[in-house]
């Protein structure tokens, strides 16, 4: 068990189970599970609060966050309904903030002061460009304070079956501003496999790697000033958890578990 692992708790809608984490209590909230696929947020919303609406976005594996008035704004992506973003973000009360994963990370925000919350989708191409950074720049943009925010990183692919190509996991290393700093590849590759809990593990097959996104979110957000208790990261595999998440690395089907937030 790692630190943090006793802020996650399951709850029960009508036998079907979803997550929760005890940082987010403020605001209704679910890392939902499997088990309410197909359910949209448009009727998942109504598990969180009954006055809700539901905002969401094309994911585009990008690094923008748009607001709930810039959502209006936004022409549709060409094959969707919904802007092309990758974060959203609430500016009233009871909006619900919602993003969908099938091993990319998804983080919830809050706002203790505020109230403002945010849902984020962060795979490897995300986390590569800072979106949850960017996203945290939004809400300071806004007036808040960063001692203010509590932020927690769902169920997604863990970094010890998450294999990928050096290469990758380079770029998204890269990410973190501690790696930046060293001057060459050699010393961030070490930087990156030798420090504790690192986000790149080894691999059996040669020219392979294990990435950890999550940690390197962590990483992201630590850098940025926060501290380690205003983050909560899930000890949950989408991809080894099969009974309660869908997987794309697992499946390679197009099936999704949605997570949100309704702001205060």
């Amino acid at each position: 068990m790692t630190m943090g692992d006793n802020l996650w708790g399951w709850q029960n809608i009508k036998g079907s189970p979803y997550l929760t984490c005890a940082l987010l209590d403020p605001w209704s909230h679910g890392f939902f599970t499997r088990a309410f696929y197909p359910q949209l947020p448009e009727v998942l919303i109504n598990y969180l609060d009954s006055q809700g609406k539901a905002l969401r976005v094309k994911q585009v594996h990008g690094d923008v966050a748009l607001t709930a008035t810039e959502i209006s704004q936004t022409p549709p992506a060409p094959d969707s309904v919904h802007p092309p973003a990758d974060g959203v973000i609430s500016d009233a009360p009871h909006q619900g903030v919602w993003v969908a994963s099938a091993d990319c990370t998804p983080v919830l925000i809050g706002d203790l002061t505020s109230k403002r919350v945010a849902a984020v989708h962060a795979g490897w191409r995300g986390t590569k460009a800072r979106i949850v950074p960017k996203t945290i720049d939004r809400f300071l943009a806004l007036g808040s304070d960063l001692r203010d925010l509590r932020i927690a990183l769902g169920p997604a692919i863990a970094g010890e079956v998450y294999q990928v190509d050096p290469w990758v996991a380079l770029e998204v290393g890269q990410s973190v501003p501690a790696v930046q700093r060293l001057t060459t590849e050699a010393q961030q590759w070490d930087y990156l496999s030798t420090m504790a809990n690192p986000p790149v593990l080894p691999d059996g097959q040669p020219e392979k790697c294990r990435l950890d996104v999550r940690r390197i979110n962590e990483l992201q957000l630590l850098d940025l000033g926060l501290a380690p208790e205003q983050i909560a990261v899930a000890p949950h595999c989408t991809f080894q958890m099969e009974e309660l998440f869908f997987s794309y690395r697992r499946t390679h089907t197009k099936e999704v578990q949605w997570s949100g937030i309704v702001s205060r």
